[in-house]
């Protein structure tokens, strides 16, 4: 951001917001300048969707001030509702279902009354940045969470507002559509100066933005630009703990590779009418392995656990759990496995201990003392607690628990700690790795984290039912170089000058934040080239500096190159 453009838009001043006994907001003060992205980050409960919500004026504050535009909120709310674009927390959640990609964009235009000329040169610009064009006359539910998401974003700036909250806006979204989502943010902010506040759960999401809040119970615990506090993730455990969740050895212990082939997949595949959902994978397993399986929301990924757990059957070809074929030898399968599904399955009316006694019957485990499990999980002193009343990080250690009940060697882990907070994710490969390492229990775990994916052993990429690219986190990054080219980043005062003269010089270039990247498979001469191109244009305020290939950027480059074939 150029410091010429600095100008608070948004004002929030020593703001409270209470339920019951419960202080949601707890004091918080921060502002955002014109032009500025700015993130509220933190876990479920932090604060986040209370504060936007007061901002957008569809929730009353209790105490303290909130100004956008120099327009109290807290006194005024109908008065900033014209200025402001509010897209609120969940999967499309402003969205109606039973209407078409084009007929929830009809809506919103005869909502906001916006004349016919500003809405069809909107919504055709919208619609390209989207990329829906081609899907105009679908249904909204049978849209992927990315493009629900897209189209939420289309409705929310119809009248292209100065001014956009956006509440979580890429929660249980796949890292491309991720990916594409910031680009169009960006995009806005650097043609039209939009202001721009959003609160995320994704710690490595802090990048993307100018500067960020950090939240927890209700209260900021540091703010500022993402690169003057490094880990972000370190750091909130670090301000939240005892430091004894610091990340010793959780990385340094790798994977002593066995022989012991535990899980083999050849030519699976599984069809749902005409569609595929998982085609023709082959995928092997070994003993006390970590195996992390990614891909875009839809890539075949759950489909392809409950193949190999048995629950679903495959259409072709075959799968064998300890030499074991799924198809012909289900019950001996489950009777091995530890399967932790994408959704919370656990009775929420019952105690943790009914909870584990109950599945301890459906495993035919006769001991019914869990202390083993009770202590090595961190449950001690729950065991009497209604799991409705748990917080989620529990609640997820509760339903891995009891799905170790029967000490199992092979567990299935469906996205297990969505929603959770980093302190509790940690605490949670904690466990896994204690189980891997110490234990010889292998594990296949889906996550759309990637920095959790940094913690596997292996990585199987999967798109659109086939597997595109497999092995370690670290050859993964090394191979997208291949692809598409070196990493370099830049920094600049002048930002925006800087970005429009790259810009007509290489095709390969992203903005995160307040820095550029550039793509190049000649580094050297690329930088050199940024060098002179930037000091003939009269700057000579910058830094450049070859950086190595995040896995999200790894990620992405895996997926547009299967799309060429």
């Amino acid at each position: 951001m150029d410091k010429a453009t600095i100008t608070p838009v948004i004002k929030v001043e020593n703001l409270c917001k209470s339920y019951k006994k419960v202080k949601a907001v707890d004091n918080v003060s921060f502002y955002v300048n014109k032009g500025e992205v700015f993130g509220l980050i933190g876990p479920d409960g932090a604060g986040k969707t209370s504060i936007i919500q007061i901002l957008s004026g569809v929730l009353r504050a209790n105490e303290g001030k909130a100004f956008i535009n120099d327009i109290d909120v807290t006194q005024n709310p109908e008065k900033v509702k014209s200025i402001i674009g509010y897209m609120p927390q969940g999967l499309g959640l402003n969205l109606y279902d039973s209407l078409s990609i084009e007929e929830n964009i009809e809506f919103f235009r005869g909502l906001r009354l916006i004349p016919d000329d500003v809405f069809e040169k909107n919504k055709k610009t919208l619609l390209e940045i989207t990329r829906l064009t081609p899907f105009l006359q679908r249904q909204a539910r049978a849209l992927s969470g990315g493009m629900r998401q897209k189209l939420a974003l289309v409705c929310t700036l119809l009248h292209l507002p100065d001014v956009i909250l956006l509440d979580e806006p890429t929660t249980g979204v796949d890292p491309l559509s991720r990916q594409d989502f910031w680009n169009i943010i960006h995009g806005l902010v650097k043609a039209r100066n939009v202001t721009v506040l959003l609160t995320t759960s994704y710690m490595d999401e802090a990048e993307r933005c100018h500067r960020i809040a950090l939240m927890h119970e209700g209260r900021i615990l540091l703010q500022g630009s993402p690169e003057e506090f490094g880990n972000l993730e370190e750091v909130f455990i670090e301000k939240v703990t005892d430091n004894s969740l610091k990340d010793e050895g959780l990385r340094l212990k790798r994977f002593d590779k066995k022989e012991n082939l535990i899980i083999s997949c050849h030519s699976v595949t599984k069809t749902f009418g005409k569609f595929k959902a998982v085609d023709d994978v082959n995928l092997n397993v070994k003993e006390g392995e970590i195996l992390g399986l990614l891909g875009p929301n839809g890539a075949g990924k759950t489909t392809l656990i409950k193949m190999m757990c048995g629950l679903l059957q495959p259409t072709e070809g075959e799968i064998k759990i300890v030499g074991y074929d799924v198809k012909k030898e289900k019950s001996k399968i489950w009777s091995i496995i530890g399967y932790m599904s994408q959704r919370f399955s656990l009775y929420r009316d019952l105690k943790v201990m009914e909870n584990m006694k109950l599945y301890a019957g459906l495993y035919s485990v006769k001991n019914n003392d869990f202390s083993e499990v009770i202590e090595m999980l961190g449950l001690k002193g729950f065991e009497d607690r209604l799991t409705k009343d748990l917080p989620l990080g529990i609640r997820q250690r509760v339903a891995l628990a009891c799905a170790l009940l029967h000490e199992p060697p092979i567990l299935f882990l469906d996205e297990p700690t969505s929603g959770v907070d980093p302190v509790a994710r940690r605490g949670f490969w904690r466990i896994i790795f204690e189980l891997s390492r110490n234990k010889n229990v292998t594990v296949i775990v889906s996550t759309h984290y990637m920095d959790e994916a940094e913690n596997c052993d292996r990585l199987c990429l999967m798109h659109r039912g086939r597997v595109i690219a497999e092995g370690s986190p670290e050859e993964l990054k090394k191979n997208s170089e291949k692809i598409s080219g070196s990493l370099i980043q830049i920094r600049s005062e002048k930002f925006m000058e800087t970005y429009d003269l790259l810009t007509k010089n290489f095709k390969e270039i992203s903005i995160y934040g307040s820095k550029i990247f550039i793509r190049s498979f000649e580094p050297e001469e690329t930088q050199q080239k940024i060098n002179e191109t930037l000091k003939n244009a009269g700057i000579t305020q910058f830094e450049i500096t070859p950086i190595p290939i995040p896995l999200q950027e790894a990620f992405v480059d895996y997926i547009r190159e299967s799309e060429k074939f």
